[in-house]
């Protein structure tokens, strides 16, 4: 018996059940509680209405990433940078390496790096600090 391949709903679930988790705990970092939830589910919403498109991208995980931190950089009128978003999944939110490279769509060994530039001392334009 040849097994039937899984609906679109239930792949949309399973990235739900996969990403939301450190979706919300990144808003949560950035935003107060109930702009994080707020969009979050804004996230998905759109992910869902699009997720046959969507799973045509080279990356999905990717392509989420982008416009979650998008919107979340957008609700708190700041964009951190990669690493800064990579330091903060880390080391604040405790996820490892295969789970940052997971939910953001990256490479480990790109992850990698970012952390190692976040931890880089910051030294000024007058090469004081």
């Amino acid at each position: 018996m040849k097994p039937t391949p899984p609906t679109a709903a239930k792949l949309t679930y399973a990235f739900y059940d996969l990403h939301r988790p450190a979706y919300h705990a990144y808003a949560a970092a950035r935003l107060p509680q109930e702009e994080a939830q707020l969009s979050v589910t804004q996230l998905f919403d759109l992910i869902a209405s699009n997720w046959s498109w969507i799973m045509t991208r080279q990356c999905p995980s990717a392509w989420a990433w982008e416009k979650h931190t998008g919107a979340v950089a957008h609700r708190a009128d700041r964009t951190p940078t990669p690493a800064e978003d990579t330091a903060l999944l880390h080391d604040d939110l405790r996820l490892s390496i295969d789970r940052i490279a997971t939910i953001t769509g990256t490479d480990p060994a790109r992850v990698t790096a970012l952390l190692a530039a976040a931890r880089r001392p910051q030294h000024s334009p007058t090469g004081i600090g």
